[in-house]
């Protein structure tokens, strides 16, 4: 397994030194950051070039694509390497696919796009051991009481899909289930009416309805404050949840970009709603996992409209919440063999030795240009 924190020393650069590809690699660190001053190189730096290096790779891995957010941090990247002459070619490695935001940048900054799975990386190895504990019961013991369970934090800046979803949620009375919703966003330091502004024209009752509910809706304060990207938690409120409805860090716009998010229900061995850009189930699945169709209508997946695909899933989601306590039961133990199935490949090399194979491949690509 890869440790991700190492993935840009270890691997990455080991592999363009021992392939003497007389290239740069950039990349930011601390994992999450993308400010020009987070941008560090291995390779001559700019200000004393050695007068080897002819080409660039940039990792832009970690982050979702966003212009008016990375415009300098891209800036920056051309700047050093502006020593290099002739004119360099550049190289962006990503974890988007179908992206026109990549498209976009691929067009200003003349860079040649490649792409593996970061976040497929990242969460095996901050979920690695969570198989060998004895945190929750398997899935097959478990009787849920409720729909579903969806931990929400950070609500502002570019994640503010989470406010619709969250505006549904209240609107259809599916607010007795595992749900968390903060009152102020903890990294905006933004209300969550003052979000809901810009959606007014579309839904004039949002305001109203965030002011009826009692907010925040959290979970118990140890678990509220434990909630983060690289630990597992809400263990007692997963069990007793029919689903998990994981609200993706991207999900607006043309493109695919899941990230560990979307793992978590794989390892609590749940089955799993995305709240996440349209096509996002289909791009799963070519990673070996299944998911519930046939069991559940995920016919909100091929929906491009983002509203209306929010709307879709609140839906669904509602249609379950319906169910008398036995129905939910028997479409809990319909689930079962499949959740099964993607926790024994997430944890059993399978899916490892596919972005294995991915990873190489692109490397390979990259020798041969």
């Amino acid at each position: 397994m890869i440790r991700v924190d190492e993935i840009y020393n270890n691997t990455l650069w080991e592999w363009v030194k021992k392939n003497k590809l007389d290239m740069r690699l950039f990349f930011c660190d601390p994992p999450g950051t993308s400010a020009p001053i987070n941008l560090f190189n291995h390779g001559a730096d700019y200000e004393n070039n050695n007068g080897n290096e002819t080409n660039y790779i940039f990792l832009h891995d970690q982050e979702p694509i966003h212009m008016d957010v990375h415009e300098d941090l891209f800036n920056d990247v051309i700047l050093r390497n502006e020593d290099i002459s002739p004119s360099p070619q550049g190289h962006i490695i990503t974890s988007e696919k179908d992206s026109e935001f990549l498209d976009e940048i691929v067009k200003i900054y003349k860079w040649k796009p490649h792409y593996y799975f970061y976040h497929g990386w990242s969460s095996l190895d901050w979920y690695r051991g969570y198989n060998r504990t004895f945190l929750i019961p398997r899935a097959r013991n478990r009787t849920p009481s409720k729909t579903f369970i969806s931990p929400n934090r950070i609500i502002g800046g570019k994640r503010d899909h989470r406010v619709l979803f969250m505006y549904h949620i209240f609107k259809n009375s599916l607010v007795d289930n595992h749900i968390t919703v903060p009152n102020i966003c903890p990294e905006e330091n933004i209300n969550i009416r003052d979000i809901a502004q810009k959606y007014m024209s579309r839904y004039p009752d949002i305001i109203n309805i965030f002011n009826d509910a009692e907010l925040p809706y959290l979970f118990n304060e140890e678990e509220t404050q434990l909630m983060t990207s690289c630990w597992i938690t809400n263990f007692d409120e997963s069990a007793d949840s029919l689903f998990y409805v994981p609200t993706e860090t991207v999900y607006f716009g043309k493109r695919l970009h899941l990230t560990e998010k979307s793992f978590k229900p794989i390892v609590l061995e749940m089955p799993f709603i995305l709240m996440a850009t349209a096509g996002s189930l289909k791009y799963l699945r070519s990673y070996g996992f299944k998911t519930f169709d046939g069991i559940i209508d995920e016919s909100y997946d091929n929906e491009t409209d983002d509203f209306k695909r929010i709307e879709m899933v609140v839906k669904l989601i509602s249609d379950i919440d319906k169910m008398s306590k036995e129905e939910k039961q028997d479409l809990h133990i319909e689930c079962v063999p499949i959740v099964e199935h993607n926790y024994n490949h997430f944890y059993n090399g399978n899916f490892e030795n596919i972005l294995w194979e991915e990873l190489t491949n692109m490397m390979d690509e990259l020798k041969n240009d």
